[in-house]
């Protein structure tokens, strides 16, 4: 990974690189992601798939061939396959469409921009109030932006950005930093709402030591240019985590 970039000043005097689809082409984007987030094989990552299924209806010799596509597998017969796969597309293919969660209000972004203390990006208001209230993206999937959602069979309530921003503001980090998704064990992607473009950052919330004098900032390992960048990359079935991995 690069090294902790130090400041979102520095971050908004990076060069940003060209976007594919810029602010005209939001339209485009919205609709790539409805189109993923809606799908209940495609909204995230990767999709479990009842092992009985696949033995089912390709064989049972078709798992070792599969092995590629699989990333795990648990107790209750289910295994975890990459939302790419073929056989998660012939798994979910005939199931319901739309959000996991619905959309919020326009109301309701004013009163977590209220709460927040600034204005969420015009992009980022439009997936809240188009696309879902999260529970769909990169990673473990975009927080909602309001408290209380639940996914069935869950025994606990979706990641609200707005409760991590006020819980992640008394532990010192910026004001200007919003939490959008898990990046699994202590790795966390973060909005900037203060730098030019909006940059995503991939924080380590074990990367800085209080003690020996370092900050926030000396946790942040890697800054895609915008928030615009890093959703295009996800709606085209990318990995948001191959521009990080591929620097030194």
């Amino acid at each position: 990974m690069t090294s902790p970039v130090h400041g979102d000043f520095e971050l908004s005097r990076q060069e940003l690189p060209a976007e594919p689809g810029a602010a005209e082409g939001d339209d485009t984007l919205i609709d790539m992601l409805c189109t993923r987030a809606w799908d209940p094989g495609r909204r995230f990552d990767t999709a479990p798939v009842p092992r009985s299924w696949v033995e089912e209806h390709f064989g049972p010799e078709h798992l070792e061939r599969m092995r590629s596509q699989t990333v795990g597998s648990s107790s209750n017969g289910m295994i975890v396959l990459k939302s790419q796969a073929e056989e998660a597309a012939a798994y979910f293919a005939d199931a319901p469409r739309g959000p996991l969660f619905p959309p919020v209000t326009p109301p309701e972004v004013e009163a977590a921009e209220d709460i927040i203390g600034r204005p969420l990006p015009t992009l980022l208001r439009r997936i809240y109030t188009e696309v879902g209230d999260g529970g769909f993206g990169p990673d473990g999937g975009l927080a909602a932006l309001t408290d209380g959602r639940r996914a069935p069979g869950d025994l606990i309530d979706w990641p609200c950005s707005i409760i991590r921003h006020e819980r992640d503001r008394t532990a010192g980090l910026p004001g200007s930093w919003l939490y959008l998704a898990s990046g699994g064990c202590t790795m966390q992607w973060h909005l900037s709402l203060l730098a030019a473009g909006n940059p995503v950052l991939l924080y380590d919330a074990d990367g800085w030591v209080p003690s020996w004098g370092e900050g926030p900032h000396d946790g942040l390992r890697h800054a895609t240019a915008s928030l615009r960048q890093w959703l295009w990359t996800w709606a085209n079935g990318g990995d948001v985590w191959a521009e990080a991995l591929s620097l030194p």
